[in-house]
């Protein structure tokens, strides 16, 4: 497995990373045991970094892995284990609350206390915002993050789906680097190589994270947009790539994003053991400059200009 070292910290990461979102399943012990397995085939695999946030499977999935962690402690210090948290659910402590987003300091310290208790561990190795909130104040959040890392709760941090000006402005207010940007990045959603993302994180030395990296390609996209001629002109490229490198379409995507200068770490979700696996082939491709404009050409259905 390939590692990286993330932005300036002593972290030293998976190329591929593997997301704890499903690992739970519908919580039947038949799926616990599943994602338990997946686990255990990804560590086999090479993998060593972990992604968690307290949304997924409302908290099972960290208390699964805190279980794997328990049946084998010696884990914990080979393992990079990041989680995120900001997003509070539809009525979450208050009545008739709506869904939203809070960085507000007694919620986060409050958050990353129940995702240590339901982990099963001491530290964080790094804490993520999951996602903007329109009314955070970024003087609050860095106080926060020198909090929680003053008591020993987290070693590094990051953020979540944050645009460049937002990253900027946490930036400004914070003593040390922020290490990721975790944003979707697939065949359906470039937004980051337009929008200014991937420039930061190659100007500012953070390491993007992709998530939903094969959306479009193994499974629907999110929000998709694609008309069926667009999907079965992406789907062509796709197989005429795979049939020459001697894979599958699905290998095709990680390759495409792992081809950029930016380091793109993406998260791979499977709780198929052999497809946890199966994903390191996408790092042994030697992927063209020439084959990615292609894919790009073929998504946009035109050259570029």
């Amino acid at each position: 497995m390939e590692k990286i070292t993330l932005a300036k910290s002593a972290l030293t990461s998976s190329r591929l990373i593997y997301g704890c979102m499903r690992i739970a399943g519908d919580n039947s012990c038949s799926d616990r045991d599943k994602g338990k397995q997946a686990i255990r085939a990804a560590i086999d695999a090479g993998y060593n970094h972990f992604d968690h946030a307290d949304i997924y499977a409302g908290g099972q999935s960290e208390l699964l892995f805190g279980e794997v962690l328990k049946e084998s402690p010696y884990l914990r210090d080979e393992l990079i284990i990041t989680s995120k948290a900001g997003i509070r659910p539809f009525s979450d402590a208050l009545p008739d609350a709506p869904t939203r987003y809070d960085f507000s300091r007694q919620y986060l310290l409050d958050s990353v206390d129940g995702i240590l208790q339901r982990l099963g561990i001491d530290c964080l190795d790094m804490f993520l915002l999951h996602r903007p909130d329109y009314l955070f104040d970024a003087q609050e959040v860095a106080d926060t993050f020198n909090e929680l890392k003053q008591k020993g709760k987290v070693k590094y941090f990051g953020v979540s789906n944050f645009k460049p000006s937002q990253v900027s402005l946490l930036q400004s207010a914070l003593p040390e680097p922020l290490l990721v940007n975790q944003v979707e990045i697939n065949i359906h959603n470039i937004d980051s190589l337009l929008d200014g993302s991937l420039d930061q994180c190659q100007q500012q030395g953070l390491t993007p994270v992709a998530w939903c990296p094969l959306g479009g390609v193994a499974y629907p996209a999110w929000g998709n947009t694609f008309s069926g001629e667009d999907e079965r002109r992406i789907s062509e490229e796709f197989a005429r790539q795979a049939k020459k490198y001697e894979c599958e379409p699905w290998h095709i995507m990680l390759a495409w994003l792992l081809k950029h200068p930016a380091n793109i770490c993406p998260i791979i979700g499977s709780t198929t053991p052999e497809r946890i696996v199966s994903a390191k082939k996408a790092l042994e491709l030697e992927y063209s400059r020439e084959d990615w404009y292609r894919l790009l050409e073929a998504r946009n259905g035109q050259a570029v200009p």
